[in-house]
């Protein structure tokens, strides 16, 4: 098993970029897939990118398209996620998540996740 946490979260205005990481400070991240999810208040899990095991492919939801780099240092053991141009309505908390699979876009299709970190943005 795996266990991560996301580094990063915080405060931010509206326009401004984001950079988190997560980092599994148990077992081998690099033997999984990985992906990045968030949840607004009141609203459902919604996926925002994938990343294959060794990082040669990744992918961004529709809604971050062009403003989204997920990118990953297996020996670091750690994911990030730069999401550029933020919108107030992406507050929320952000997740990281691993599973044997690439791109799977619901979070219950993965094996392990982190707790998250609240992002806030400002308009």
């Amino acid at each position: 098993q795996v266990t991560l946490k996301e580094f990063g979260g915080g405060s931010v205005q509206a326009g401004d970029s984001l950079s988190l990481s997560c980092v599994a400070t148990e077992g081998d991240f690099s033997r999984y897939a990985a992906a990045w999810f968030r949840q607004a208040p009141g609203k459902e899990i919604e996926f925002v990118g994938a990343i294959t095991r060794n990082g040669v492919s990744s992918i961004c939801a529709g809604a971050v398209k062009g403003r989204c780099t997920i990118s990953r240092d297996n020996a670091k053991n750690t994911l990030y996620l730069q999401l550029d141009n933020l919108k107030s309505e992406e507050t929320a908390v952000y997740f990281c998540a691993g599973g044997r699979t690439f791109y799977y876009t619901s979070s219950r299709d993965y094996d392990f996740r982190g707790q998250g970190t609240q992002v806030t943005v400002s308009s």
